[in-house]
């Protein structure tokens, strides 16, 4: 009754097809079981009856392969007419041709034997159950032939004298038997209808998960963008105050507002780099840079800040780090400014040292390790374990006292990882704590001027001073680092330079959608007597563009419906006023991805949100200096 009513069931044409795919992956499986059953009974039913048996279930394979090659080769998932019928008989003479050898078992080798063909009946049943995955119609046709067999075995008992007793034991034994393969199949259905839903959920979870972290990765970008421009305005507001201050007092708190400006900025940096790093969209550079330098810049710019809490800033083992090395030095630095930092936020008294160790590593590499160690109160194990876990300061209140989100040093063991290194801390309470990054490093073909101290590491600075911001260190050069001063007429880059009065002021153009940063722009270009014009959008940028020539031009990338890239190469189109104009590009997308995409559009060089005056002001003098160089390059080629 089960094989009837499950025959009846409406058999879903991916079943049946994976369950003709699942038999074609076993079929050396069963020739090689039909030879040796063939080559053990030889001795019981003859060679002759042997080799012709075998023979016969190798055609029949044959007939198989032929018959399911349009479902084996994938070019239908479904059989029609004469071959679909074709399909079924196939299915049907394999199982049963493989049962036949039961039949000359008994009826030449007598009962023993007869244990023998059970055994064997037994194996081609749950063979079938094994090889028809959720397919009913495959199952009915496959093990049917066996269990036909099966159930001629009380038969064969009583034609050779068996017990009534032992006859009816044997078809109880073959009842339970054939109950017991229907229920195993329809277990094993249910568990791969389970793994398959499981599968399934854990896909839609999975896409779910990429599409919100998608999301979230937009939002975060679009957020960060948008409160660069509050931030340019903080930083460009507090500096304007702070050249015109008269009195120290009023210069103190101009500093004040902007170091809190550019805390406020690096604490957005980490927010964006943890985003980037959970969505695995952070990469890291191989570029030759001098380690020595790197590490002499940074011991240089954290030693005022040092003395300004009362503490001493050692370095040991400069002299074994090698000079030229090839790697990151941007997130090099980062790490390391991370470590110094964390040190100097707890450490109250004491000192902080900085402890140097390399040694050559084949092939043509370096081992470094860096070791940042302070004397600060040291931490407990439980501590230590939620150490590098994103937004977990450690203890109580340490959010209120110090500032920060907790991310500085989980982002610096994944920048660690992410450059092939480890990160590790040890500590204990009372006893300081020690952070060592291990890295190796390959060798560098020169040393390479390492860039000068970047805008990031005077955030690092900013954030880790923040509790004693009333008292800031000496301001450090900002990236790019101001060319030597810039005598563009009308208009030099030295904010207390006058300007000639027979020259013209220099024309820009800012291009932002935001007037906030047309007006922060604005402001620091003011005191330089330049003559300026502003666009709120690329379409009229371009309007202006081809009405009036400009000396420079400030482009924001992001922009709604022209960006800033898709704008410059407009202007650089044709043979327009502007087709040559230097174009500075605004933008808080600073990868190299970003940036060469906005060297592609035409865009001469760029300024990172949020805009500080050192930033601006150093552009253009890259800018027009080398303007200033080429025309003169081609000056004496004429």
């Amino acid at each position: 009754m089960a094989i009837a009513s499950a025959a009846k069931t409406d058999d879903p044409s991916d079943a049946w097809v994976g369950a003709i795919h699942q038999r074609r992956t076993t079929l050396l499986q069963r020739m090689g079981m039909a030879a040796a059953c063939a080559l053990v009974f030889s001795p019981v039913i003859g060679w002759s009856l042997s080799v012709a048996w075998v023979a016969g279930y190798f055609l029949i394979q044959l007939l198989d392969l032929w018959i399911f090659a349009p479902i084996n080769g994938r070019r239908t998932d479904r059989l029609h007419g004469l071959r679909a019928a074709a399909g079924d008989v196939v299915l049907f003479a394999n199982a049963g041709y493989f049962g036949s050898l039961s039949i000359p078992l008994w009826l030449i080798g007598g009962q023993l034997a007869g244990i023998c063909a059970s055994l064997l009946l037994s194996a081609g049943a749950i063979y079938s159950v094994i090889n028809a995955p959720r397919s009913t119609r495959v199952l009915v046709l496959t093990v049917l032939p066996q269990f036909l067999y099966l159930a001629s075995v009380p038969v064969f008992m009583a034609m050779f004298g068996a017990s009534t007793g032992l006859v009816t034991a044997a078809a109880v034994a073959v009842g339970v038997f054939i109950t017991y393969c229907l229920s195993t199949w329809q277990r094993m259905n249910e568990a791969r209808a389970a793994e398959t839903s499981a599968r399934l959920e854990a896909d839609r979870k999975r896409r779910e998960a990429e599409r919100i972290m998608a999301s979230r990765s937009a939002f975060l970008a679009a957020i960060g963008h948008d409160l660069r421009t509050p931030i340019s305005a903080i930083l460009t507001g507090s500096a304007e105050l702070e050249r015109g201050a008269a009195e120290s007092g009023s210069r103190a708190q101009a500093r004040l507002i902007s170091d809190a400006g550019f805390m406020m900025k690096a604490l957005l940096d980490d927010l964006l780099d943890h985003a980037k790093l959970e969505a695995g969209h952070m990469t890291v550079d191989s570029v030759d840079f001098d380690l020595r330098d790197l590490l002499n810049q940074t011991a240089r710019l954290w030693r005022g800040p040092a003395r300004a809490k009362g503490l001493k800033l050692r370095v040991e083992g400069a002299a074994s780090v090698p000079a030229a090395v090839r790697g990151d030095p941007m997130r090099l630095r980062q790490v390391l400014n991370n470590l110094i930092s964390n040190a100097m936020k707890f450490t109250a008294e004491g000192s902080i040292t900085l402890r140097l160790r390399s040694w050559p590593e084949e092939p043509g590499g370096h081992a470094v390790l860096i070791e940042v160690a302070d004397t600060g109160p040291g931490m407990t194990p439980d501590q230590l374990a939620r150490l590098f876990t994103a937004f977990d300061q450690t203890a109580e209140g340490v959010s209120a006292r110090h500032g920060g989100t907790g991310l500085g040093l989980a982002i610096s063991r994944q920048f660690a990882e992410l450059m092939g290194g480890r990160l590790t801390a040890r500590s204990r309470p009372g006893e300081g704590a020690r952070f060592t990054l291990a890295i190796r490093l390959e060798q560098g073909q020169t040393a390479a001027v390492v860039p000068a101290i970047d805008q990031q590491s005077r955030d690092a600075v900013a954030k880790a001073l923040a509790p004693v911001i009333a008292e800031p260190p000496a301001a450090v050069p900002a990236a790019p680092s101001p060319a030597p001063a810039l005598e563009t007429p009308g208009c030099r880059t030295e904010v207390d330079a006058e300007p000639e009065e027979d020259e013209r002021p220099m024309r820009v153009l800012v291009v932002d959608d935001h007037d906030i940063n047309r007006r922060a722009i604005q402001l620091i270009l003011q005191p330089l007597g330049c003559d300026i014009a502003t666009a709120a959008d690329g379409m009229s940028a371009l309007k202006i563009c081809d009405a009036e020539a400009f000396d420079l031009i400030f482009m924001d990338v992001r922009m709604p419906e022209l960006d800033g890239r898709e704008t410059t190469r407009r202007i650089r189109a044709g043979e327009g006023l502007n087709a040559q104009t230097p174009v500075i590009a605004v933008t808080a997308d600073t990868s190299p991805e970003d940036i060469a995409a906005c060297t592609a559009a035409g865009m001469t060089y760029f300024v990172p949100k949020p805009i500080t005056p050192q930033m601006l002001l150093g552009a253009i003098n890259h800018v027009m200096t080398q303007a200033q160089d080429e025309a003169a390059i081609e000056t004496a080629a004429a």
